[in-house]
């Protein structure tokens, strides 16, 4: 859902341009039909989305982003085949994209078709002109992970924290990353950093944050720490996968 929101939000300005109007230019209209399909799509209102980005396809029928956007609809209303099939006809339209990589990806991703997530997220973090591409690498990241690279999965978090130093989970995934790899040192720097915007109320803490922490601080000998981030995973999550490794690793 959060790739949903964030493209939407790249295009919904668009929204707000008269639709239909005698005077407007076709490509105005295009866009315009575009942004508001997205903008009720943020809505929830998936009926008058896909209406609208019918409208835009029939201005133009090569249009990707509109085929982006039908495809995100169609994932919301769990229409899998159908999401799949927009994909790659936006893809057709515009093999270059890094939006539409990025978004089929993250689709691909949440079908845990994993080595295709990572061929489609590694190609939308090649442009270095796309806004998204902190995020892009950061879920490329996870991707590789998932196929156990860990190699490559360092290689993209990094990536992803050179343009923006504070996203939560590639610091998050990077310290559990380089704890698996035997480096706990540099884990504890990057994880110290996640744990400065806890302090400062930028960001909360989820079940793979306080893991890690459990893990770095058992490795500081820091029992009131560790004890600490026990307490809030079995309180505040008490049926994840990290609480349960929590519980194995305490026997």
């Amino acid at each position: 859902m959060v790739s949903l929101l964030l493209a939407a939000a790249l295009v919904s300005g668009c929204a707000s341009q008269s639709v239909g109007g005698s005077r407007s230019e076709p490509g105005e209209a295009l866009e315009a039909y575009t942004g508001l399909g997205l903008q009720y799509l943020q809505s929830g209102n998936t009926v008058n989305a896909k209406m609208s980005l019918q409208r835009a396809l029939e201005i133009d029928p090569d249009h990707a982003p509109a085929y982006n956007a039908m495809a995100l609809v169609f994932q919301v209303e769990q229409e899998y085949g159908l999401a799949e099939e927009y994909f790659r006809k936006a893809l057709s339209a515009e093999p270059d994209s890094a939006m539409v990589r990025n978004n089929f990806g993250a689709f691909l991703f949440s079908r845990q078709r994993y080595p295709e997530a990572c061929e489609q997220l590694d190609q939308a973090a090649q442009d270095p002109f796309y806004p998204q591409r902190a995020q892009a690498l950061e879920n490329l990241g996870r991707c590789y992970t998932l196929i156990d690279a860990p190699d490559q999965a360092a290689t993209a978090f990094k990536r992803s924290l050179a343009i923006n130093g504070n996203r939560p989970v590639a610091l998050v995934e990077l310290s559990q990353v380089l704890l698996d790899q035997g480096d706990p040192v540099m884990a504890g720097r990057y994880f110290e950093r996640f744990r400065q915007l806890v302090e400062r109320k930028q960001v909360e803490h989820y079940p793979k944050s306080l893991w890690v922490g459990i893990q770095l601080a058992r490795l500081d000998r820091n029992v009131s720490r560790a004890t600490t981030y026990a307490l809030l995973l079995k309180n505040m999550f008490p049926k994840s996968e990290e609480y349960r490794r929590y519980e194995e690793s305490a026997q």
